[in-house]
Parts: C-alpha cells; structure tokens; sequence
C-alpha cells in the first residue's frame, strides 16, 4: 500500500509541470522586433487568455509541433512570416497570423488558419487619391502575390471614377523599366507591399520618379516619407494586436475558423509629407 501511495506521489509529480505549462495561445514571433512587439502589447491588453511567448531568432531550432503536442495550446498566434511557417505545421489547432505578407498565399490551402493581412482596404486609398483630384494612378503588382488585391482595388478605383494604369512584374529587376513605363500616364503612383515590386534596390525609382514627374507617391509605411512620400497608410501595430485579441477571442466561442475570411488592419494612421505636399500644391483629407 505503501509502494503503491509512493508511485502515485511520483506519478503526480511528473504530471505537475506539463499542467502548469497549460495556457490558451502559444505565440509565436519571429525574431525581436519592435513592430512585434507593439502588435504582441496589443494583444496583451485586455486580454484574458494565458499564453507563452517563443522568438524563434533566440532559437537555433524549434521543434513547435513537439510543443504544441505536449503543452495542448487551444490556438497559435503567429507574429510575422517565419512564425507562420513553423505555425503552418501545425493542422490541428487554429492558427491566427499577424504582419505576415506570406498569410495570403498560404490561406487557400490551410482550413485552419485565418488572420489580419499587411495589405490596406483598397477604399482607404482611393480616397486618399480623390483628395489628390488625381485620375489615373499607376500600380505595379506581381499577379502571384497581389493579384487579389489588384482586383479588389480595381473595383474600388472603378466606382470611385479613378482608373489604374497597372504594370505587371514577375521578377524585381523589371521593376524599373515597368516605372519609367508610365511616364506622362499617370497623376499619382501607388505603392502596395508586394514583395517582388518593392525591394530595396528598386524603392529609391518610385520617389525619383514622383520628383522628376512631380506626381505624387502613396505608399504603405511611415518610413516612406522620409524618402519622399506625398502620404502613406500605416498600420496601427497596437491596433492591429487589439484587433487579433478580438479575432481570437470570437474563435474561442465556438466560432468556426474557417468560415473566416482574412481580415484588413482597421486602425490605420493616415501621415502626410508636408514639404512634398505643398511642393506638389495637394492635400491629403
């Protein structure tokens, strides 16, 4: 009897960490980030569920399956485009995707997966150009990563009397013939965060061709304006975290994950460049 009392003490004492590892979401991160970060504080506030937080960049290798076998979280909760690989291993549990440019090639063929996307409603930016009086706005887009939007942004353009002049890229170094392309054929250029038309080598040809053309650029990203932006639209990282913490919370009410379409950010922050603006004689409303 005595034995049996030990084995069952030892037994319990085995048990007692893996029911303490319990929690609600597992998030993931991708690396230190201050932009994770913002969105992770968001998520934070208000939040009732427990999780535990992974930065794969402290790891040399993560093995996120082995740990969602053992710690059972309910959901993942995938901060930026290397968690959402790992994430993505996982088909079991929900897995909600946050400032990851890569969630909407992988939506199509993950049932459980679901998230808020890096792209703007399209709406948001028409207005910006309405407020520009501009009539033709050029876009370059690559079909594989932005041809769903393209054509939510088409429609939007089309009711609001706008027309896009769209180039298409497959390979970023086309990116540079396809905007000298547009030269005299467009009021303003639009840039969206597609991977293969915005690169580091090719971003400076946006601005240069905004200046000798003296169109205005809207783009995506505050840090945009420093190089010479006319406006952009940028995501509210807090917001953003906010906006996940309901979406994950709606998922734990028996919500169905994939009845979910992938969501638009919806705290936006408009910003104007002042000195382009005026240079320009716009506006931004």
């Amino acid at each position: 009897m005595r034995a049996l009392l030990i084995y069952i003490i030892l037994a319990m004492a085995t048990l007692l960490p893996t029911i303490a590892q319990a929690y609600d979401v597992l998030v993931l991160q991708s690396r230190r980030d201050t932009g994770y970060e913002e969105a992770l504080k968001g998520f934070r506030a208000g939040n009732s569920a427990s999780y535990r937080l992974m930065v794969l960049s402290d790891y040399s290798y993560l093995d996120v399956s082995r740990i969602v076998r053992e710690d059972r979280p309910r959901l993942i909760l995938a901060l930026g485009d290397a968690a959402l690989k790992e994430a993505c291993k996982v088909q079991h549990i929900p897995v909600v995707a946050l400032m990851a440019l890569g969630i909407h090639d992988k939506k199509s063929s993950r049932s459980n997966l679901t998230g808020i996307g890096m792209f703007v409603s399209p709406e948001r930016y028409i207005s910006i150009f309405k407020s520009m009086k501009a009539r033709r706005v050029g876009l370059i887009y690559d079909p594989a990563k932005s041809g769903w939007y393209l054509r939510l942004a088409q429609n939007a353009a089309q009711a609001a009397g706008i027309t896009l002049v769209t180039r298409e890229v497959s390979r970023s170094s086309e990116t540079l013939a396809q905007i000298s392309s547009l030269a005299d054929k467009v009021d303003a250029l639009w840039m969206i965060p597609d991977t293969t038309a915005i690169t580091r080598e090719t971003t400076e040809a946006y601005f240069r061709f905004g200046q000798d053309l003296g169109v205005p650029v809207v783009s995506f990203a505050a840090t945009y304006l420093e190089l010479g932006a006319a406006a952009v639209l940028e995501i509210d990282r807090i917001g953003l975290g906010r906006q996940a913490n309901a979406l994950i919370s709606a998922i734990f009410e028996d919500d169905p994950i994939g009845s979910r379409p992938l969501a638009f950010p919806k705290n936006i922050m408009p910003k104007g460049n002042p000195v382009v603006l005026k240079r320009l004689r716009q506006s931004v409303e």
